[in-house]
């Protein structure tokens, strides 16, 4: 029996490139490789990139450094990178990183065999042509998930919203959704091979919309109704495309998660408008109410930026000021890092200085730990269904699940497993964590 040949991947950056790697790997075990947790035994190794935040990038030239023993010591090794910064960075990469073979943008993976006999054969492969209609929709994903409980399908790709820092538009082309019945298909098969939670991705699932007229809303009902005890989860929201319709939905299935990822950015409408952010404060701080009156008991997230170009020390006070008044339960927090050949990076001039971004990020992070630990708090003395995901990173005796709300709940073992629901009454907290005991079920 012939042995295959041995794929190891590293991922870098959001969900979203998560689940592109779950693509190749279906892709390159249905062409006679099977993966591999450790890189010593590769054959061929891919790493799977991040463009959103200079350190991303720094990272992954970093570990592509680290590469080169392996390529020494064994010569028929072929390294691959892919995604947003192979993209991006086709040329330099090239020049500049002598030990990659192959070079894949991110709606290019079905080219992966082709390339790889290219490049066994001593030449660079390159395919970074973007697609106006690629979805990967027909390709079922290979799971790595160690749990077997929680999975991602990516509903969209692309996107068209411009921000001025942003280059995801430029690294994955133009908007485009999935068929939606491919969408119910791969749900209703990871829930019947015992998954029991889904997140359903896009750059802005607000936007999803198939030619036959189903939106958002109603392809999150259609995946609420495969089971009731399937959770439904998604990411990210545009404040500007939250409608009252989606609110509506989630309050209608118990299943879909009340949890909901809402990037505001900044505080101030001066720099949302700099960010093309098409909303202003009010607008979002509508949003807000609206998820309130809708989903009373919803929590919130948020992804904000320090130091913008220009941003002063009002506009920074702004943010902080939202960010009280709407009380976040936690929040993903950075520096502004210009991103080459963006609109932020032709126009505005990176003009804060390091050590006043890092202030005012430091200043965003305590809040929001301050905001974090008394959502926390608020739990005390409540009881949730936790879907259990795994042991807990700290003891074997514990495990760890997540309620409805996506925050995080550890307690004592006791006789249940990963994909089970059990009833926790919780007893005390951390910023970041709840703890709890098991109730009568």
């Amino acid at each position: 029996m012939e042995t295959k040949r041995k794929l190891y991947i590293e991922t870098y950056g959001c969900q979203m490139n998560f689940s592109d790697t779950q693509i190749v790997n279906s892709i390159m075990t249905s062409h006679d490789f099977e993966t591999t947790d450790h890189i010593n035994n590769a054959d061929l190794i891919f790493i799977n990139t991040c463009s959103i935040r200079d350190n991303a990038e720094k990272r992954v030239r970093a570990r592509l450094q680290e590469f080169k023993r392996f390529k020494k010591q064994k010569p028929g090794l072929i390294i691959g990178v892919l995604g947003c910064m192979a993209e991006r960075l086709k040329e330099q990469l090239v020049e500049q990183e002598k030990m990659v073979d192959v070079i894949v943008g991110p709606d290019a993976y079905r080219d992966l065999p082709r390339l790889l006999n290219i490049a066994e054969t001593g030449q660079k492969a390159i395919n970074v042509i973007l697609s106006t209609d690629e979805t990967y929709a027909d390709i079922s994903p290979v799971r790595f998930d160690g749990s077997g409980v929680t999975a991602y399908i990516s509903i969209m790709r692309g996107c068209e919203n411009f921000c001025s820092y942003c280059v995801v538009p430029y690294t994955r082309g133009r908007e485009r959704s999935r068929d939606p019945h491919t969408i119910i298909d791969e749900a209703a098969a990871l829930f019947a091979e015992g998954y029991r939670e889904i997140t359903l991705l896009g750059q802005n699932v607000n936007s999803y919309q198939c030619n036959d007229d189903t939106g958002f809303p109603e392809l999150l009902a259609r995946v609420a109704a495969i089971d009731p005890t399937l959770r439904v989860r998604f990411a990210t929201s545009h404040p500007k495309d939250l409608s009252d319709n989606l609110l509506q939905t989630m309050a209608t299935w118990p299943n879909i998660c009340r949890s909901i990822h809402l990037p505001v950015q900044s505080g101030s409408d001066r720099m949302l408008k700099l960010m093309n952010r098409k909303y202003t404060r009010d607008w979002y701080l509508n949003r807000i109410q609206a998820i309130r009156q809708f989903l009373p008991d919803c929590a919130l997230s948020t992804d904000i930026i320090s130091g913008f170009p220009t941003e002063t020390e009002e506009d920074h006070q702004q943010t902080l000021d939202l960010m009280r008044e709407v009380g976040y339960d936690y929040a993903y927090m950075f520096k502004y890092s210009e991103r080459p050949n963006t609109l932020a990076a032709k126009k505005y001039k990176d003009d804060i200085a390091e050590e006043i971004k890092s202030r005012r990020l430091r200043e965003i992070i305590d809040l929001q730990q301050e905001l974090s630990l008394r959502s926390n708090q608020k739990d005390i003395g409540k009881t949730y269904d936790v879907l259990i995901e795994n042991e807990s990173k700290k003891s074997k005796k514990e495990l760890s699940g997540r309620n409805s709300h996506n925050k995080v709940v550890v307690f004592p073992r006791m006789n249940h497993q990963p994909g089970d629901y059990v009833r926790v009454k919780i007893t005390d907290c951390t910023p970041a964590t709840l703890r709890g005991k098991i109730v009568n079920q």
